[in-house]
């Protein structure tokens, strides 16, 4: 196995972000939660050591991963002050086709559901061929694809910012 296969994902450069104000929606899905459990507290974490206050991170959990951009839409909907909403789960391949439908539905309707929103939209959602897979991106070797997903959604949120200061032309 190359060097680059066995690379912590979870690296990242440190960057600074106002977010002392900064309401963000967690979305995770309770099918395979020990899995979607680390990813949330690999998120979590990440949020409070940017500077996130623990009142201002609202965790919902739904059955699946296909119900994660209809929970994301419901958070927006009933809570306008959320800057971000990060959608955690985890999906396995199985032997039959059902996997492809579920991810494709998956990816598409978190897109859909940031772009509907015009809000950032966080697709932290394992897509792995087994469980040693899933656990190696969920606090193992590969890191853990929920710091990933606050990470992403921080600087997503830092964009905005930067946006809205700049002046219209």
């Amino acid at each position: 196995m190359s060097q680059e296969k066995k690379k912590n994902l979870s690296e990242f450069t440190p960057f600074s972000i106002n977010s002392n104000k900064i309401r963000i929606g967690i979305v995770v899905s309770e099918w395979n939660d020990h899995i979607t459990d680390s990813l949330l507290q690999g998120a979590r974490q990440t949020l409070l050591e940017h500077g996130v206050s623990e009142e201002n991170i609202v965790v919902h959990h739904v059955p699946g991963s296909f119900e994660l951009p209809s929970g994301a839409d419901l958070l927006y909907a009933m809570d306008p002050t959320l800057d971000a909403v990060i959608c955690i789960g985890c999906i396995i391949q199985g032997e039959t086709r059902h996997f492809e439908f579920i991810a494709q539905a998956v990816a598409q309707g978190i897109m859909r559901v940031g772009l509907d929103h015009r809000k950032p939209t966080i697709f932290s959602v394992l897509t792995t061929n087994d469980m040693r897979q899933a656990e190696d991106r969920a606090g193992g070797v590969h890191g853990n694809k929920g710091v990933e997903g606050a990470v992403s959604c921080l600087k997503m949120i830092a964009l905005r910012q930067e946006l809205e200061e700049k002046p219209q032309l």
